[in-house]
């Protein structure tokens, strides 16, 4: 963790937190494509029970990313 900033795979269901950055690579640019941008509210829905897939709310639709798609986006909890 860097200055209160996690990874939105370690954000706790039911949380909410503001995009801050990605991890620079080809992901970036598909998980903007689909609504997550910096500055942009998401919300922990459900963690599926082994920990994969992990539902989120974004740009006011619901979203299922891979964990390891979740650890490319870096969030401020609010």
């Amino acid at each position: 963790m860097k200055n209160g900033i996690i990874k939105l795979s370690s954000l706790a269901t039911g949380k909410s937190a503001v995009i801050i950055e990605f991890e620079k690579d080809d992901l970036h640019i598909k998980l903007m494509e689909m609504g997550c941008v910096p500055g942009e509210t998401v919300k922990i829905e459900k963690v599926a029970p082994l920990g994969d897939p992990i539902s989120i709310m974004v740009a006011g639709y619901n979203l299922s990313l891979r964990k390891t798609e979740a650890d490319h986006i870096w969030v401020e909890e609010i």
